[in-house]
């Protein structure tokens, strides 16, 4: 497993319970999965901020965008040298 350039707290991102942890990929789907995975574009959601409520990354638009450009800005500077945008098909800022 890769690291997450996002955070390796074992704790929800959002409201920081170590209880009922999932790993969501920020930038997901069948093209970015893999991607996502390899440059530790991932971060840990409890169930319910994961997919478990409405308040959810995969129902909550606000919060699934805020995800993605703290992300991107992660990346950008994680990886100075690579073109977010080649690797991951858009900008998210």
């Amino acid at each position: 497993m890769s690291k997450s350039i996002y955070s390796n707290e074992r704790v929800c991102i959002v409201c920081g319970t170590p209880i009922g942890l999932h790993k969501h990929h920020v930038f997901g789907g069948q093209a970015y999965r893999d991607k996502s995975e390899q440059y530790g574009c991932w971060v840990y959601l409890c169930g319910y901020h994961h997919n478990l409520s409405s308040d959810g990354i995969h129902y909550n638009k606000k919060l699934n965008e805020q995800v993605k450009q703290e992300t991107q800005r992660r990346f950008e500077q994680t990886y100075p040298n690579l073109n977010f945008r080649e690797i991951f098909g858009k900008s998210y800022l």
